[in-house]
């Protein structure tokens, strides 16, 4: 580069995004917060300290959820350790239409996602494909005036649709 174009670089709209994952140490990880248990994103459900032994620290035991499959995990870390807490990011989208196994979605800026958010499995699909005619994917008389927005999670390099209107994968 040349010395001009160094010098008007613009780092204004540069965010964390870049990490998957930052380090904080187990004894200020707290309930209700985020916590990357066996390589998952997880919101933390329970936690309790024990006091520090004869021969040791003392220990956090955590139980969190799987922020995208609300599967339960556990783990008890020294509460001087560092654990990773996952970057993650929850926005709302108007869910525009069903193209094959994928979400048609709109920011609120007007950007479209196509073929980017799968629809999810099990219960929370089942909503979605329900506000469309499975012959046209287009949205039922009730819908068709309405806008229907999704929440779309971004945690780990994985993107999924937690809630909807009506259900929520979010305990």
């Amino acid at each position: 580069m040349a010395d001009e174009e160094l010098q008007n670089q613009d780092f204004s709209t540069a965010d964390a995004e870049g990490s998957l994952t930052k380090p904080v140490q187990c004894s200020a990880l707290r309930k209700g917060g985020f916590v990357n248990i066996k390589g998952r994103p997880c919101k933390i459900v329970e936690m309790s300290t024990s006091k520090t032994g004869k021969h040791g620290h003392a220990k956090v035991h955590l139980v969190a959820t799987d922020i995208f499959t609300g599967k339960k995990l556990e783990e008890l870390c020294p509460s001087t350790h560092n654990m990773d807490v996952p970057n993650h990011k929850s926005i709302t989208m108007t869910l525009l239409h069903l193209n094959d196994d994928f979400l048609g979605l709109m920011d609120s800026k007007g950007a479209v996602t196509e073929n980017e958010v799968r629809i999810p499995d099990g219960d929370l699909g089942e909503v979605i494909r329900n506000f469309f005619d499975p012959k046209t994917d287009d949205f039922f008389e009730e819908f068709a005036d309405k806008e229907i927005t999704v929440t779309v999670t971004k945690a780990m390099g994985e993107t999924h649709v937690t809630q909807v209107p009506g259900y929520s994968t979010k305990k």
